[in-house]
């Protein structure tokens, strides 16, 4: 009894002390476990156009937050920074059927290298291409998102073999994503997509008709992050200030053409907005009926030094449509050298569900028209994008568009000389105050229901009336997709509960001993007065006491 006495007082302090350091982590590592952040992110959109497919069909996740660097990403939500988001990466998560990707962009895009902006664009055209089912959500940057997301990148590249590393697994914090709206997701089929025209009349009923459009609306990854600075933000306000300083020109003199200007909805989805303003205008009433001299559509027009006419076909010779190639090439040569302007043609497949440039629709009509825009390339990244977000001005086709209205060549005015000088120049504060609204609201089209949206369109409209005459408002109707919110939970991982179940049972395991030992070892003093015996008062063991009979 006394060995055991003396094992157990040896094996308590040893006991405590590993029950103290299970204590302590299982204090560093329940505590988080309980906690959650719940966040807003954006899915990816999903539309149709002429029954092909685009982006994600999937929306509910619940699956455990992994690094893109893991080498197993099967049913695990893949986090990206922007760097990480690459067309290569991306298709390892759909091959290895990944749970979902949540996207993480930084709020101050302005600091982001360009190199790493071009890489993010090809990307995200990549995956707006395809069809899959694997939901990809984008959320904005904050201090808990960047800690889960250095934490799952420290584990990525801590995770080895070792048996320290498999240790500090155990009560390591794993995130998990799951999104906190289960409903099922459905398409509706009410949204609108709306046009906007005015008029500034020319001298005569049957004066040709010069068609002014640019699309208004926007597109990207996810359309509650789209707001489309040089496309088309720079088309809208570029055609807004024409609007402001042709007014004054029309005030007097008047011109010998009619000048139509529209703002279309649905240009990022094969320009509908536009087919179905054609269609509705194609009558006996319309200025688009006949003797349409061209229509000049304005798309991504803010940044970069060069400018390129997109045709259908070659202007001939001796046609309104080649006069004002002529003027654009003799004002961009004179009074804007350092600029490289080219024309494009390119050729309308009939075969394509799609088409390339807005003036594409009004040719299929045979109405003769171009496009001028800084992208040679119809399907560019910048067209479609979430990260467009900077814009600069152009300044070139108002005043060849004033030489060839006004035929100031054939009447032996210099090459160089300004229509817009002075108080008809572009007015530099007007045409940021109207970029920084256009880029204030996501215009997507499927976001026609938000009141962002409302007021949108209710400040074109007025612009339009402040100036033009006859506007009115066609209104179309279309599709519309979805928002949805998430949230992560910090929670262990399945090793976690292994290891507590193991603490708790040598916690029990440590007491039972304790127990069972003291049972069998402990020694109970009592003091016998022996009143009977001549013998002196002693201690007995209480064992010895029992057996006594006492």
């Amino acid at each position: 009894s006394s060995g055991r006495g003396a094992m157990l007082l040896r094996i308590l302090p040893r006991a405590a002390a590993l029950l103290m350091l299970c204590v302590q982590l299982l204090h560093a590592s329940v505590l988080p476990a309980v906690s959650s952040y719940e966040f807003t992110a954006y899915r990816m959109q999903q539309y149709a156009v002429q029954q092909e497919k685009h982006g994600c069909r999937g929306a509910i996740v619940q699956a455990e937050a992994r690094s893109a660097d893991e080498p197993v990403l099967t049913r695990r939500c893949v986090i990206m920074k922007l760097p990480d988001f690459t067309v290569e990466r991306y298709l390892e998560a759909l091959r290895q059927s990944a749970a979902a990707v949540l996207l993480l962009l930084p709020k101050n895009m302005s600091a982001v290298p360009q190199d790493i902006i071009q890489t993010f664009m090809v990307s995200e055209s990549e995956a707006l291409l395809k069809d899959t089912i694997m939901p990809v959500y984008v959320t904005l940057e904050d201090e808990q998102l960047l800690y889960m997301y250095e934490e799952v990148k420290h584990a990525a590249a801590s995770r080895t073999s070792s048996i320290l590393v498999r240790g500090n697994m155990v009560t390591a914090t794993v995130f998990q994503i799951l999104v906190s709206n289960t409903s099922p997701i459905k398409p509706i089929t009410d949204n609108t997509i709306i046009t906007l025209e005015g008029v500034l009349p020319g001298a005569g009923e049957d004066a040709p008709t010069i068609v002014i459009t640019a699309h208004y609306d926007s597109y990207g990854l996810t359309p509650w992050l789209s707001y489309g600075a040089d496309s088309n933000g720079s088309g809208v306000t570029i055609l807004l200030e024409l609007v402001r300083l042709f007014q004054k020109l029309y005030s007097n003199p008047h011109s010998q053409y009619h000048l139509l200007f529209s703002l279309t909805g649905g240009g990022k989805y094969n320009f509908l907005g536009t087919k179905r303003f054609i269609e509705e205008n194609m009558d006996h009433t319309s200025l688009l009926h006949d003797n349409v001299a061209f229509v000049l559509c304005l798309d991504t027009l803010a940044n970069g030094d060069d400018m390129f006419l997109h045709v259908s076909r070659p202007p001939k010779p001796g046609t309104p449509q080649h006069a004002f190639v002529q003027h654009l090439e003799q004002v961009v040569s004179s009074r804007f050298p350092w600029v490289r302007f080219g024309m494009v043609h390119k050729k309308i497949n009939l075969g394509e569900s799609t088409v390339s440039w807005e003036h594409e629709r009004y040719a299929m009509r045979r109405i003769p028209g171009f496009t001028l825009s800084h992208l040679e390339d119809p399907k560019a990244e910048l067209r479609g994008s979430i990260l467009d977000t900077v814009f600069s001005q152009s300044k070139s086709g108002k005043e060849s568009l004033a030489r060839f209205m006004y035929n100031l060549s054939d009447k032996g005015s210099p090459k160089d000389i300004q229509v817009f000088k002075g108080q008809m120049e572009f007015q530099d504060s007007r045409m940021s105050s109207l970029m920084s609204f256009l880029t204030s609201i996501p215009r997507a089209t499927q976001l026609d229901k938000d009141p962002k949206h409302a007021i949108l369109v209710n400040t074109l409209e007025h612009e339009l009336r402040y100036y033009l005459h006859q506007v009115h408002r066609h209104t179309f109707r279309q599709d519309k997709r979805y928002k949805t919110d998430r949230r992560t939970l910090v929670i262990k991982p399945a090793a976690f509960d292994l290891f507590l179940g193991g603490c708790i049972a040598a916690y029990l395991a440590i007491v039972y001993y304790a127990i069972e030992v003291g049972r069998h070892s402990q020694f109970t003093l009592v003091y016998i007065d022996c009143p009977f015996s001549n013998k002196p008062c002693h201690w007995i063991q209480k064992s010895a006491f029992s057996q006594r009979g006492y």
